[in-house]
């Protein structure tokens, strides 16, 4: 819907250099969005996220090897993050792939689509998969001793 809207409102501007009726059957506003800057705004911010999660996830594997196989979840929690960080880095890739491509482009917009879905559903899984490692990744620290008895 929004690639189409791009679209029409190139349209409009076009009909407005040339003095024709812009508001007749208008089916978006009267300023240009630019689709391209969108998207690769969106990217960058969804990409430097990316990153803080792979950066976080990272040092808490560094932390679970400094723990040893001593720890009680430690190949639960190794699996996990790793599995995480392959996650991250193929959505990483993805998100390079989307944000370099031009949406105004109608032959790679369906493929972009996709790409997009795809990017999504990975990093959803993802953040349940975060979820799961920060659940088993919780140590008695010795702070919340009331807390801790109703977890374990």
């Amino acid at each position: 819907m929004f690639l189409d809207c791009g679209r029409t409102c190139k349209l409009h501007a076009e009909r407005s250099r040339e003095g024709r009726d812009v508001n007749q059957g208008s089916s978006c506003s009267t300023s240009n969005l630019n689709m391209n800057l969108y998207a690769t705004k969106k990217t960058a911010a969804e990409g430097m996220l990316d990153i803080a999660l792979f950066l976080a996830n990272i040092t808490h594997m560094k932390t679970v090897i400094e723990q040893g196989a001593g720890y009680r979840y430690y190949a639960a929690v190794l699996t996990l993050i790793s599995f995480s960080l392959a996650l991250q880095i193929v959505a990483g890739i993805l998100i390079i792939i989307i944000g370099r491509r031009d949406l105004n482009n109608s032959t790679l917009q369906k493929r972009l689509d996709y790409l997009n879905n795809v990017t999504t559903i990975i990093v959803f899984i993802t953040t349940a998969l975060n979820f799961f490692i920060s659940t088993f990744g919780m140590q008695r620290t010795g702070y919340f001793p009331w807390l801790m008895m109703r977890i374990h």
